[in-house]
This record gives structure tokens, sequence and C-alpha cells, in this order.
């Protein structure tokens, strides 16, 4: 829709440092002429260089981001979940800030081993992973495979070889609904993930893992769900855990060395939202662990937490040039060069995002817009209801922040669009991660008739 905003209405900066970047990376600077840099680059002339649409990394945000998570938990595995985003560059950062890996297939699994990564200090997930998944995390040695099914057991012992011993973790479900979407909560019955506690599935599977002896049973894994604000959670999922782990040594004479809390640790995608503190979440999950082990007689185990989101997303901006604006009774919509092929997250679970105009200065007053994609869809929106100044037109630059996790991993080929480029920025240069998907690699795999 298209509506005139009162002065109360249009969005304040954070602060007159910041100039209503409080979302953006921390190098984000609003410049003169309507332009933003990051990291010293200017988002208006690496458009010009990379093309549109190009997401942007800042690599520092990225790090310090990882030493924050190291710093809160010193005692802990900070293994990073590379689903968020992968790519050879963010392996060699996760391994230099000390991080290890969570994987899901085969294909990040051999990205991560072939770029350098050691293998022991990689996780492999899956609600369903397959034979070449299972079979390479055993061939290559991967430190741990969190268990998600019973059938999965039998499976994987008949694969790890004669004399060997692999570590698994049993992924369980605590009965715990948490997450910013349905579609995210992963902590509660009736969803794919994991073995629950509540019917006895996690039991039953804890007596089939100890009765393998190609499996070593190190833990137990559970993960609530995505985009969780608020510590509390986590908490009653420790001392779920916990439980657990006393009733296994009670029932087998086993003590668990390893407990892992998985990730899905929040983040603030518009101004005024609010991300998961990360002190404050290791110093309560830490008190819960040590008092919940003290009163069931239980050695601490060794914490492993698993973010994604919140080492990368918030150091990701994502830059589209202005295609068409059009104006259809009430509403106006401002249709950008990329879309539901770059970013499905709207289209899936109804994320918000807060695009800016960049790369000029405008004094337009602001309206309320739709920013649409341009794939053939009629919920290719990107950001619905956002100001934008009036003035909008063809040719424009819109940013979005908050754009480096989720958009690239699960970017399509819809409409056949390339996916786009990603550039790494750091001290002022820019350089390229990821090329832009061309037509002709995509042309590549169609064999013809």
């Amino acid at each position: 829709m298209s509506v005139s905003l009162t002065a109360s209405q249009v969005p304040s900066p954070a602060s007159p440092e910041t100039g209503g970047l409080s979302i953006w990376p921390r190098s984000a600077r609003p410049e003169h002429s309507g332009d933003v840099t990051v990291a010293g680059v200017s988002l208006a002339e690496t458009a010009g260089r990379f093309g549109t649409p190009v997401y942007v990394l800042d690599e520092e945000e990225v790090r310090e981001r990882c030493r924050t998570y190291r710093t809160a938990f010193p005692e802990a595995d900070v293994v990073y979940a590379a689903k968020a985003f992968l790519c050879r560059a963010m392996v060699h950062w996760a391994q230099e800030e000390g991080l290890g890996l969570d994987v899901c297939s085969a294909g990040e699994l051999m990205l991560a081993v072939t770029t350098g990564f050691p293998p022991e200090r990689i996780v492999l997930h899956g609600n369903a992973k397959s034979p070449e998944d299972l079979g390479t995390a055993v061939r290559l040695g991967v430190g741990r495979i969190v268990v998600d099914s019973a059938s999965e057991i039998a499976r994987l012992a008949a694969i790890v070889p004669h004399g060997s011993r692999q570590p698994v973790m049993l992924r369980v479900v605590p009965g715990i609904a948490a997450g910013g979407h349905a579609k995210v909560r992963t902590g509660t019955e009736d969803q794919k993930f994991g073995l629950s506690l509540t019917d006895g599935s996690a039991q039953h599977a804890v007596a089939r893992v100890l009765g393998r002896p190609r499996l070593e049973l190190v833990g137990l894994h559970c993960h609530i769900g995505s985009q969780i604000t608020t510590v509390k959670p986590y908490v009653a999922a420790v001392r779920r855990m916990v439980g657990l782990m006393a009733r296994i040594r009670e029932q087998h004479g086993v003590e668990l060395p390893q407990l892992n809390i998985g990730g899905g640790h929040g983040i603030a995608y518009r101004p005024g939202e609010v991300s998961l503190d990360v002190p404050q979440l290791a110093a309560r999950v830490r008190a819960e662990l040590r008092d919940g082990c003290a009163k069931v007689k239980l050695p601490v185990p060794r914490l492993t937490i698993e973010p994604g989101r919140a080492v990368v997303g918030p150091a990701g901006v994502c830059v589209y040039r202005v295609l068409a604006v059009k104006r259809t009774g009430s509403h106006t919509f401002v249709a950008v060069d990329g879309g539901m092929s770059d970013n499905p997250r709207p289209a899936l679970y109804g994320v918000r995002y807060a695009p800016r105009l960049i790369g000029r200065h405008s004094t337009a007053e602001p309206r309320l817009v739709t920013v649409v994609g341009r794939h053939c869809e009629a919920g290719d929106i990107l950001a619905d209801g956002v100001p934008l100044p009036e003035d909008v037109h063809p040719g424009d630059l819109l940013a979005v922040p908050v754009a480096g996790a989720y958009h690239l991993s699960m970017a399509s080929g819809y409409n056949l669009v390339g996916r786009p480029p990603v550039v790494a920025v750091k001290d002022g240069t820019a350089r390229t991660l990821v090329r832009r998907e061309s037509l002709d690699d995509m042309n590549r795999r169609d064999v013809g008739l």
C-alpha cells in the first residue's frame, strides 16, 4: 500500500552515529550522498562493480561474533551451524576463530574437509541422512554423528569398520515450544526431528546404541527451535536433558560426558526488535547445568552450542536494483531484480525486513510500500509495509540488512535466475567469495534431448 507517514510514524535513527543503521553490521556508516559504507566499502560502488543482486558480507563482523561466543562459552565447544551460510572462506574463518562445524549433508561435509577443516571437529546432523551422508562421515572420521531416528542406529553401526567406534549423540525432543514461527519450532512433539522423551523413544534408542559395540554414545543433543530471543527455554531444556542423563545412569550405569543444546539464537531483523543476549545465555545455562548436575550427583558434561544465524546473519547486506514502481489502487509496489529465488524466507515463514534506499540522498516524504521480487508468484514479497521515499524510481538501489543467514543457502534456480555472488568486505576492500551463477552454469546441467 502507499500511505503517507506522520513524523511519529517515521522510524527514527537508533543514534546519531548509526544514522538508523542499528541492525546493520557495526562497521556500517551513512554518507551525506545517501550511500552506506560497510567496512569502508561503498555499497553503491559494490553494486556497480559486481552487479545486483549482490550479497555483501562483513568479514570482521563474522569474526567478532565468533569471538563473542568463544568469550561467553570458554569451557564449551562452539560449533558453527553451516546451514546458515557456507563457503570456503566461511569454513576458514570459523576454523581460525576456534569454532567447530555442524553440517547436514555429504556436500557440506566435503566442502569443509577439502577446505582443510579437521573432520574430528565436525558434527553431522540430519533427520534423514542418506547412505552417502553416513558413509562419507564415517570414512572421513567425523567427530560426532547426531542420531535422529531409531532406524539410523542399525544402518550406521553396519558401516563402521571392524575394530572402530563412531562417537554418536542422540537428538532428543524435550517437549519445549520455542521459536519465532511454527515452522521453526523443533522442540515439541509431532514434527520430524529427534526422539521423543514423552513416548519413550529416546530411552529406547539409548539402549539400542549402547548395545552396538561399534557405536560410542558420548552424549545427548537437543535443538528446540530457531529465532529464540529469551533464555528461559534453553534453561528448561537443560533441566530436562540433565534429568534424562540421570535416568540413563540409573538404568545403564553410564555417565554421558557431553551435552549439546543446539542453537536457534534469535537476532533482530528490524529496528526495535531484540536479539538473544549471548552472555546472559551462557551464565544462565552454566548455572542450570552446574546446579542440576549437583542435585543428581552427575559430573557436569562438556557443553556444545551450535549458533549459525547469530554468527553470520547480521554481518550480511543484500543490495538490489529497482526495476519498476507500480501504483495499483492504494498500493505501491517497488519491484527489484531479485526476490524469492535469493531470499525465500518471507514466503516460507513471514520474516519481515527493513530495506533502505542507498546511493542517493532523497528529501521526499516516506511512504509505506511493498517491495516485491521479479518472480512469477504473487507471494514473491521481500518486505511489506515498509517506508521508502515517495520518489523511489527504477534504477535506484535498495539495501536489505541482516541478509547473511539463510539467503544464499536457501537460494533456488526459480525462473532460471542465477544466484547472486557473495562479496566479502574488509578494511576498505571487496573481494568475491562466491561468484554469480551464470546462465552457462545452469545450462550445463541440462543434458538435452
